[in-house]
């Protein structure tokens, strides 16, 4: 009943920022379930935030996973009807395609933690397991920390990323020492409104965090990415038809 509830789920969800389900098999005899899913090649968010072998993100890459990210709740929230939060909204749930575009996965496949991995810092979670739109809004405010900072959303020395940088978003210290030492440059105005953003996502009362739709506009204000520039502009498609083009001009 659960694995028909979430293919069901899935199969509602149609967008260019979302790892879309493909097909399933669902079998009885032998007991099989299967589930189909877009493929993005470049790995996770969370590895390239975390683990130093994965390719550096600059600032406009990651303005670009934000907007991406973004226009996708947008679309699960406000488009859909009934709305759709997302399970687990976290880095592990961001896959990048060939040229660094967001897809959001329903589905998180956590490695094997291990002792000296600098990814064994699992992400420790005080949000209630019901989820709803507005938990939603909560960890996206945690996401762009860790976007913007690098540091894992919850570690043994620092607790919870949304407390090691309440003196940062409180005025106390400045937010541009908040940023991933990795970042050659920045943008002092994108840093503004990400860090507004992410206080009033990560307010203790969700009555009082905005919907995703007011939070995709205020980003939208400083960052000039639209859903398309968010969307991958290379598939598996795309390189069939330059396959082709290359053959008929020789």
């Amino acid at each position: 009943m659960a694995y028909r509830k979430k293919i069901d789920t899935l199969s509602r969800i149609n967008h260019k920022n979302f790892v879309n389900l493909i097909g399933f098999c669902e079998e009885d005899e032998p007991f099989n379930r299967m589930m189909v899913f877009e493929y993005a090649p470049n790995g996770t968010l969370f590895e390239h935030l975390h683990v130093k072998e994965m390719e550096h993100l600059d600032w406009n890459t990651r303005m670009r996973i934000i907007m991406g990210v973004s226009y996708c709740l947008q679309y699960m929230h406000h488009d859909l009807n009934p709305p759709i939060a997302h399970s687990k909204l976290c880095s592990r749930a961001i896959f990048l395609t060939d040229d660094y575009a967001a897809k959001i996965a329903e589905i998180c496949f956590l490695p094997q933690a291990t002792s000296n991995s600098k990814v064994s810092g699992e992400l420790e979670d005080s949000l209630p397991p019901h989820v709803d739109p507005e938990t939603n809004i909560y960890r996206f405010g945690v996401l762009l920390l860790e976007i913007i900072s690098g540091k894992l959303p919850y570690s043994e020395e620092q607790g919870p990323l949304e407390k090691w940088a309440a003196e940062y978003l409180n005025g106390k210290r400045s937010i541009s020492c908040m940023i991933d030492p990795s970042l050659k440059s920045f943008k002092n105005n994108d840093l503004d409104v990400i860090c507004e953003i992410i206080q009033q996502c990560i307010q203790s009362d969700a009555r009082h965090r905005p919907t995703m739709k007011e939070i995709t506009s205020k980003l939208r204000e400083v960052i000039s990415i639209s859903p398309d520039q968010a969307t991958p502009r290379l598939s598996p498609l795309w390189w069939a038809e330059l396959e082709i083009l290359s053959v008929e001009a020789t």
